[in-house]
């Protein structure tokens, strides 16, 4: 307002004199009229330019070195500057709420009448136990794939055992975290399962522990595993996570489908506490957005990114990158340049800005502790200030069954983001992936993925441009990374995070819109039926032999390395890098 009142003044100070001007001199006094013309042109320009957004104001190294330094006179300023920046929001050709044509495509995983059941598939006196490795998503990968790897063995599965010796050292078993006897009743068709391993006869079964390779398909299970089950009876599979082929024929996948997104259910009092967290932000705002922001010091440590904290960073960071003993010394600007650096609170706050969403949107962050705290926080805050957190949504009563254990309280999380009506991830790990795959299955629910290398350099140049261009360039380069239903070429990527084999086309869809799976809370938790399939709809998940390269990982979750402390394991007597097992 002082900006436009200015403008005007000094339009009236230029225009007025030149007016006196020309009534002294009669001999130009004819040109009066041209120049109050001109004084109203030259106000009019002024007018116009106090509405004109300024160009962004690159504040990201400065804002960086002030956060780091704890002076109270330079966290004033830094909140001053969170108030400062743009905070238009940008003007998106499209609900920001839903994505594109996604009432074409629904989730469709029933077998096939060729699909062999339990009954007729499980030979006797096999069984199949597996370990598995890492948090909460990682388990999960491996559950649903040790399904599908029974299946391939005509074995029984027992119950798998969940990680208690990672880096976050939860206690608990499987019945603590999923609903075990959903979990056998639902796939009886498929797979029988059982809770503990029999005895034969009056003696204990000895199970023999082994690895099978990353990325073991059918062929490799049988000619590695159906021999030593021949022998033994019942195999352990140890540290089994990401142990099966992304690339198996598309009656395995749905299989796979059916165990992720139907079977596999949290338990009651993960799920009811879960739906408390999703009705306290409901009553809050019609719509909501969940942040996987992912800015702890494990997840910054293990990028080797940097993030302009000086020394202080490089000591912390330092220390807990020690951790993986293996990982080679990085480049940080390379590492940045090339989109493999989360982006920093500030940076995923002025991206959503850009993609259209207001400061008036209520903001879920599933997160750790960040590094830094709220002071990193501030600038996200800055743009959103309705964001909220398990800790505040619920007191601590009421999260006291959880808290001391790190997978329920991710399981919250996963619950509040799996309802929300946008997911934004801030890196490719673990949970994203799983996340991204459950959105797609169940009716393609916005799910954002940051162009990290592509929004490098529009943070970047961010200063050179006015906020509608930089606003323009962020949703240009963020087409492909929305959600939307074919975004993804079949058979790309991790399959959990595009399930292809289990996403179909309904091509009368024009005729019949309820052929999506409705978004009800039974669904989303991992009950409901599947669609079945007749002659209007596609499958996209047809998987060929042929070699599918693979989607580049931008960065690993840390969970893939918990377990890999110490750099080098020894496998069936070799010795193995990391990057050798292709972790």
């Amino acid at each position: 307002m002082k900006n436009r009142k200015h403008h005007r003044e000094t339009a009236v100070f230029v225009g007025f004199p030149i007016i006196l001007l020309c009534r002294r001199r009669s001999n130009i006094f004819q040109l009066v009229p041209f120049f109050t013309a001109l004084s109203v042109v030259v106000l009019i320009l002024f007018v116009l330019m106090s509405y004109i957004a300024p160009p962004i104001d690159s504040r990201h190294d400065q804002f960086i070195s002030l956060f780091y330094n704890g002076t109270e006179p330079r966290r004033n300023l830094l909140e001053e500057q969170v108030i400062q920046e743009p905070m238009g929001e940008g003007r998106l050709s499209r609900d920001i709420w839903n994505s594109k044509k996604s009432n074409f495509y629904h989730g469709c995983s029933i077998a096939s009448d060729e699909f062999p059941t339990a009954e007729v598939n499980t030979l006797p006196n096999r069984y199949l136990l597996i370990a598995t490795s890492g948090g909460l998503n990682q388990q999960r990968t491996g559950i649903i794939d040790a399904v599908v790897a029974a299946h391939i063995l005509n074995a029984v599965l027992v119950i798998p055992k969940l990680d208690q010796q990672s880096y976050w050292k939860d206690s608990s078993n499987f019945s603590e975290i999923f609903d075990v006897d959903w979990f056998i009743s639902y796939l009886s068709k498929d797979v029988k399962i059982i809770k503990d391993l029999p005895r034969m006869g009056n003696e204990l079964i000895i199970p023999h522990k082994t690895r099978v390779p990353r990325k073991c398909n059918a062929e490799c299970y049988q000619t590695r595993i159906q021999p030593i089950l021949n022998k033994k009876h019942a195999v352990q599979l140890t540290k089994f996570d990401y142990r099966l082929s992304n690339h198996l024929d598309t009656e395995l996948q749905k299989l796979r489908c059916r165990v992720n997104y139907h079977a596999l259910k949290f338990t009651d009092p993960i799920i009811q506490m879960g739906k408390k967290l999703v009705e306290r932000i409901r009553k809050k705002s019609q719509h909501f957005l969940a942040l996987h922001l992912r800015f702890e010091s494990d997840m910054l440590a293990f990028s080797g990114c940097y993030y302009g904290g000086g020394d202080k960073e490089r000591r912390e960071l330092g220390k807990i990158r020690k951790r993986w003993k293996t990982l080679r010394v990085t480049n940080p600007d390379k590492e940045r340049k090339n989109g493999k650096c989360p982006l920093t609170p500030e940076e995923v706050g002025l991206m959503l800005r850009a993609l259209g969403f207001g400061n008036d949107v209520h903001i879920y962050i599933a997160s750790g502790e960040i590094y830094g705290g709220e002071e990193t926080l501030a600038p996200l805050k800055g743009f959103f200030p309705n964001c909220y957190t398990k800790e505040t949504l619920a007191s601590k009563e009421e999260l006291a069954p959880f808290s001391s254990f790190s997978s329920r309280m991710a399981a919250l999380d996963f619950i509040v983001c799996d309802e929300s009506d946008v997911f934004v991830s801030n890196n490719n790990g673990n949970m994203a992936r799983m996340l991204a795959g459950r959105r797609r299955y169940f009716g393609h629910k916005p799910t954002i993925r940051p162009n990290a290398k592509k929004l490098y350099k529009m943070f970047t140049d961010r200063n050179n441009m006015t906020w509608e261009e930089f606003a323009s360039h962020v949703q240009k380069q963020q087409i492909g990374f929305m959600g939307d239903p074919m975004e993804v070429k079949p058979g790309r990527g991790e399959f959990h995070e595009n399930p292809s084999a289990c996403i179909c086309e309904d091509t009368n869809v024009q005729a019949r819109e309820d052929v999506i799976i409705p978004q009800s809370p039974a669904m989303i938790f991992g009950e409901g039926t599947d669609s079945a399939a007749d002659g209007t709809r596609r499958s996209f998940g047809e998987v060929t032999d042929r070699r599918i390269i693979e989607d580049e990982q931008y960065w690993f979750d840390t969970d893939y390395m918990e377990n890999e402390v110490g750099g080098i394991q020894s496998i069936g007597g070799a010795t193995i890098s990391l990057r050798e097992l292709n972790i």
